[in-house]
């Protein structure tokens, strides 16, 4: 019985209360069907994909995955890589891809190439093979697809099945997105249809060169160990270049400039393809026009930064009469900008662009950076679709919106259609109740106005008196990340945490998002001195704010990733403020890190050596005199365990007490099972409080 468990069980069979919750919304042409997934109940971790007639409200099964495929699903290497990088952790139908009249849906299931059709008829299985990224072209005739490393299509009307690049060896894919552009900027396809069906863009990755790291699994030494291109910051990356693809077996090459990244491609009825492409510095985005008769580019803008310029994804693009959409900063503001036009006010910072069509979806954040709102333009002004206070998430197209909105109100999101800003269908939502009622206390601290949130004990209210709790800093507090957001869900853990006895401060500093350009690039070559300074004035300020409420005696630390970072350099180098730290998956040596993420804000390694020296943990080992937990797992892709036992064999040569808790089998996302999941975080709470000289009750 579901009742019986505890919130720490309810949040790891739920997937952190995500299942039984609509999700991956696609708009048909004429915005009368809305297809979306979402699992049958609030435990079942398998997704259906289901489509909402908007005209009658009705709900249909399309994809049903336990009758397609029983039991336990068997992915292909790079499905899982995939989902590792999408921090996707459910199954069934986790992804598809429709043509533009929504009647035609490809996806994968257990690796398989399933097709449906929404005129009727049961899924059909299309290949039996290990396939990636399913798309079937605009009219619907034919379905793409990557396998063993090279893309294919199968024509829909004869069944007929054919590579249309080559087996070049096992460095070399084509039609996939490599692990920078899939982890660090927000791309996950390799491979874009053209308007007419007839050819494709496709991404061609060469990792010859890019140093192979090894994962092994310490513990089953009889399972072979796996190797991974990995491009550490100041070695190769991969080699990105671009096709265009004939089904009639033509090829066309991409001019290649002096570009290191593929950023976004776009390809429309409206115009040429567009790309914006990166240099290595990322000091520089440029959007070109490619002809696909010649393969050459033609350059339409330049967005420049003197320290890097941040990706929005879903731009560039064309509007459906050829004007092209991007975003700049202007005014210390992310404006949308049409032909160069910003059509956004200051101080509106766009936070992405939803779709482009005869007008534009876009999000974005006005005033408030724990808000975020979805808007369109419509006839030259611009409009907000979201009406009350929350986190909103939209999907379709300006025309008709899929709203997801999450608040402080409810758990789990509330989703709505709307036709021309207007309600006109719901789509249902069934989360399991977490057991707890999150009650941050709003706050805004210092004098760099710091957004922060606090959670105390259930029952226990700022103006009541009575003992000094115990402080907990729970931070992310680097870039691209907030913690402190006007949703319920989002403090549901900090709640819990809080119940153990401790007041819980979550606070967002200098580098997160939603504040502008300025405020994001404060962290340039300061990871450390910054992100650290505002997690110590937000503590300090929230003390000043409730004398007697923290005791600044006892506080402790705990984060994941970068938020692991943080707080093993919080005892590390503050001592005096912080007594306790729990760093999970913490990077340690930023050297360790990889290319695009660590030299976007610290540079390149050879240039600005005494930067990674300044920013990184190792060398801090030997002044350790707080107690520090270090947790990571150990088939961690992305913030390697090489980590971690660096870091603890420094502190091990320096005579410096410390525990390190491996996690076996566990990658960069937290562990899953329920009973790992809860002992993992029933484990760091007992010790924190002991090192706190808390008492067991609290």
């Amino acid at each position: 019985m579901t009742d019986d468990l505890s919130f720490l069980r309810r949040q790891a069979r739920t997937q952190r209360f995500t299942l039984g919750t609509p999700k991956n919304f696609l708009v048909g042409g004429d915005g009368d069907r809305v297809l979306f997934l979402r699992s049958r109940s609030a435990t079942d971790p398998r997704n259906s994909l289901l489509c909402l007639d908007v005209r009658t409200g009705e709900e249909s099964t399309v994809v049903d995955p336990a009758a397609l495929v029983p039991g336990e699903e068997e992915l292909p290497a790079e499905e899982r890589t995939r989902r590792e990088r999408a921090r996707e952790t459910s199954g069934g139908v986790v992804g598809y891809a429709a043509d533009d009249a929504l009647s035609v849906v490809a996806f994968p299931l257990s690796g398989k190439l399933f097709t449906a059709r929404l005129d009727g008829g049961e899924p059909r299985l299309l290949v039996d093979a290990a396939v990636v990224d399913p798309r079937p072209d605009p009219g619907g005739t034919h379905v793409a697809y990557v396998s063993d490393r090279r893309l294919r299509v199968v024509d829909l009307g004869t069944g007929a099945d054919r590579a249309l690049t080559e087996d070049e060896g096992p460095d070399v894919t084509w039609g996939l997105a490599e692990f920078i552009a899939a982890e660090e900027l927000s791309r996950t396809r390799g491979y874009w249809w053209s308007p007419d069906g007839r050819s494709l863009l496709v991404q061609r990755t060469d990792r010859s060169r890019v140093p192979t790291w090894t994962i092994a699994d310490p513990a089953n030494p009889g399972t072979p160990a796996t190797t991974t291109a990995y491009p550490a910051a100041g070695t190769t990356n991969a080699v990105v270049s671009l096709s265009f693809i004939g089904l009639d077996g033509s090829r066309v090459d991409v001019e290649r400039g002096d570009w290191e990244y593929l950023v976004s491609a776009h390809w429309s009825a409206s115009g040429d393809p567009l790309i914006a492409v990166a240099p290595r510095d990322q000091r520089r985005i440029d959007v070109y026009a490619l002809d696909p008769r010649d393969g050459s580019a033609r350059l339409l803008h330049s967005e420049t930064d003197q320290r890097w310029v941040e990706v929005v994804t879903g731009v560039p693009a064309w509007t459906t009469d050829g004007r092209l959409v991007h975003v700049g900063v202007r005014d210390d503001t992310y404006h949308l900008l049409v032909d160069g036009e910003p059509v956004t006010p200051r101080g509106l910072q766009v936070r992405s662009v939803l779709d482009v069509g005869a007008e534009v979806l876009f999000s974005g954040s006005e005033g408030d950076p724990t808000q975020i709102h979805v808007y369109r333009t419509s006839g030259g002004s611009v409009q907000r679709l979201s009406g009350v206070d929350g986190v909103h998430i939209g999907a379709g197209t300006a025309e008709v919106t899929v709203l997801s909105s999450w608040s402080l109100s409810h758990s789990g999101p509330a989703v709505s259609v709307l036709r021309d800003g207007e309600h006109v269908a719901d789509i249902a939502s069934f989360p399991m109740d977490p057991g707890l009622e999150p009650r941050p206390v709003w706050l805004t601290l210092g004098e760099r106005e710091l957004r922060a949130a606090l959670l105390l004990p259930t029952g226990r209210e700022v103006g009541d008196g009575g003992e000094p709790l115990p402080a907990l800093l729970d931070p992310y507090g680097g870039p691209h990340a907030q913690r402190v957001l006007q949703s319920r869900n989002a403090f549901l853990t900090p709640q819990w945490l809080a119940d153990q006895g401790f007041a819980v401060l979550v606070a967002d500093g200098r580098g997160t998002p939603g504040r502008g350009n300025a405020w994001e690039k404060e962290i340039h070559h300061s990871f450390a001195d910054v992100t650290l300074a505002d997690q110590v004035d937000a503590l300090h300020a929230a003390a000043e704010r409730y004398p007697g409420l923290l005791d600044l005696g006892r506080v402790a630390i705990r984060g994941w990733s970068y938020g692991g970072y943080l707080s093993a350099l919080a005892v590390l180098r503050r001592p005096d403020v912080f007594h306790a730290a729990v760093a999970g998956a913490p990077v340690t040596d930023w050297s360790l890190y990889d290319t695009a993420y660590t030299e976007r804000y610290l540079g390149h390694p050879d240039e600005v050596p005494d930067v990674y020296e300044r920013n990184s943990l190792i060398a801090d080992a030997p002044s350790l005199s707080r107690p520090l937990m270090i947790v990571h797992g150990l088939a961690d892709d992305n913030v390697f365990v090489a980590h971690a036992l660096r870091l603890s064999g420094e502190l091990l040569a320096a005579g410096r007490e410390h525990v390190f808790l491996p996690l076996v089998g566990a990658t960069h996302m937290t562990p899953q099972a329920e009973e790992v999941a809860e002992n993992l975080m029933l484990t760091q709470v007992r010790w924190l409080k002991r090192q706190l000289g808390v008492e067991a009750g609290g």
